[in-house]
């Protein structure tokens, strides 16, 4: 009897320990609507990297994330609108607010932009730990966070 429960001892630590690991559940995506986010990602791109269209590139974001949430590269799509956010907060870029139009002065008032920009760049951090877009992230956190405090 003692042999035989040895033995079965022996037996289960030879076993792999696949029941202990970590086992990441995959996500399971919706192929269309990840295709309709990446368009959506690289029009954005482009009007970010190529045209310096702020505006678009925020009107862009919200529209994606809020119909795709999960999109599996929403931490290049935060950096993007977080970007977009600061340099509308400070007049750059070839899309201008005119803030004599109630609607455009309420969406893009400077320090309302401010808080934008730095809630979608810590949400990287805090969502994406291993983005390729957390350095420049955390670079431009600091820039905003210099300015909040020069501010007051």
């Amino acid at each position: 009897m003692k042999l035989l429960l040895f033995a079965a001892v022996l037996f289960a630590l030879s076993m792999p320990a696949s029941a202990q690991r970590n086992v990441v559940q995959a996500v399971e995506r919706d192929p269309i609507a990840e295709s309709e986010a990446q368009h959506n990602l690289e029009v954005a791109k482009n009007y970010f990297l190529l045209k310096k269209a702020y505006k678009a590139v925020l009107e862009r974001f919200e529209e994606t994330f809020a119909a795709y949430p999960d999109f599996s590269r929403m931490d290049e799509f935060l950096y993007y609108a977080g970007m977009s956010s600061w340099y509308l907060s400070n007049n750059a870029g070839k899309q201008k607010v005119d803030m004599k139009i109630p609607d455009q002065a309420k969406k893009y008032e400077p320090e309302k932009l401010r808080v934008e920009a730095a809630a979608y760049l810590t949400q990287i951090g805090g969502k994406y730990p291993n983005s390729k877009f957390l350095a420049d992230a955390k670079k431009a956190l600091a820039k905003i966070n210099a300015r909040a405090a020069t501010a007051q």
